[in-house]
């Protein structure tokens, strides 16, 4: 397994993650004992970086993930992230809450929803704009003195934040959104920032939602209760013309002998060393077409062929519908 270092000086995680999301909320049905299957497969094959979060569920993704790697601890790096706080009288609705008391709170609950008594990666998953800050690191890094979380991450969160935090302490990872239709990082100086502070930026969705795969024909593939059916990327005109862009990776990756999956991949790994992937998959089959991401190499001229097929802002549509779950803070 291809290992990158995650920040200053830390640990050695697998070059590919697992994003487990999917498996208990937000893209449709889903198979416990399939889900448990493709994370112990992960972590057989060596990929050992597995990513969840309290609001995945809500809750219930991080008790599947525990139940996972029960007698397994050791061969799981698990990252998990607080802050955003779902309505229980409406699922759609967000909040963020990064209070001090809450910080504690919730990793008190993560760490007894996964079974375990160490976070080795706890994010922030969205800023709270109501709190410096320097008040919620400041609480996570409390969590590390006590020895309940090994190293800390911020989601999403602007290059000036992100260096503001690590005045307080040292920031593993910052994760955020990165792929061939999300190049965000790459525009708004949140990966030059990363790359100043000696920050890895960790690349969720890096495959599109799915879309980058070539799988997705028309919305009409999407489970009824899928959240994908009211993104807008999905919808209407944004869908067709997003599929063009992804009519062009399929050829690309035909050229190169790969999947489009694994090129998408190949080429978020290929932006530097200090960026990772953590796709979703709730399937074996698909966990395994991904990790074969890590045999693709990208030569500079394979490189720019992809960015004239599919350069920044090339993807039509917003990334999320207005709610919580948005957006880089300034």
């Amino acid at each position: 397994m291809q290992t990158r270092t995650l920040g200053h000086n830390g640990p050695a995680v697998s070059a590919l993650g697992l994003g487990c999301m999917g498996m208990s909320a937000f893209y449709g049905q889903h198979d416990d004992a399939e889900s448990i299957a493709t994370i112990h497969h992960a972590l057989d094959r060596g990929l050992n970086l597995l990513d969840t979060a309290d609001m995945y569920g809500p809750h219930t993704n991080e008790v599947l993930v525990g139940k996972a790697i029960r007698g397994r601890r050791r061969q799981a790096f698990i990252a998990t992230k607080f802050g955003i706080v779902r309505d229980p009288d409406d699922p759609q609705a967000r909040g963020v809450n990064g209070r001090p008391e809450y910080v504690r709170a919730a990793c008190d609950a993560s760490l007894q929803r996964l079974g375990i008594d160490t976070i080795d990666l706890y994010y922030q998953h969205r800023v709270d704009p109501g709190v410096p800050i320097e008040e919620t690191v400041g609480a996570m890094a409390e969590l590390v003195a006590a020895g309940k979380v090994r190293y800390l991450g911020l989601s999403e969160a602007s290059g000036t934040t992100l260096e503001r935090a690590c005045k307080v302490h040292p920031i593993a990872a910052l994760q955020s959104e990165f792929s061939l239709w999300t190049r965000d990082p790459q525009t708004n100086g949140m990966l030059a920032a990363c790359r100043k502070l000696g920050v890895s930026l960790v690349a969720y969705s890096p495959l599109g939602r799915g879309f980058l795969t070539g799988a997705i024909r028309s919305p009409d593939d999407f489970d009824a209760d899928d959240y994908r059916r009211t993104n807008p990327r999905f919808m209407g005109d944004n869908f067709a013309r997003n599929l063009q862009l992804v009519e062009q990776v399929k050829a690309l990756a035909a050229d190169k002998g790969c999947s489009p999956a694994q090129l998408a991949l190949a080429w978020v790994l290929a932006q530097g060393d200090d960026v990772l992937a953590i796709p979703g998959t709730r399937k074996r089959s698909r966990l395994d077409e991904n990790l074969g991401a890590l045999d693709v190499q990208l030569n500079e001229a394979e490189l720019g062929a992809i960015d004239a097929a599919f350069p920044p802002d090339a993807a039509a549509g917003d990334r999320y519908v207005s709610s919580g779950m948005q957006m880089v803070n300034a």
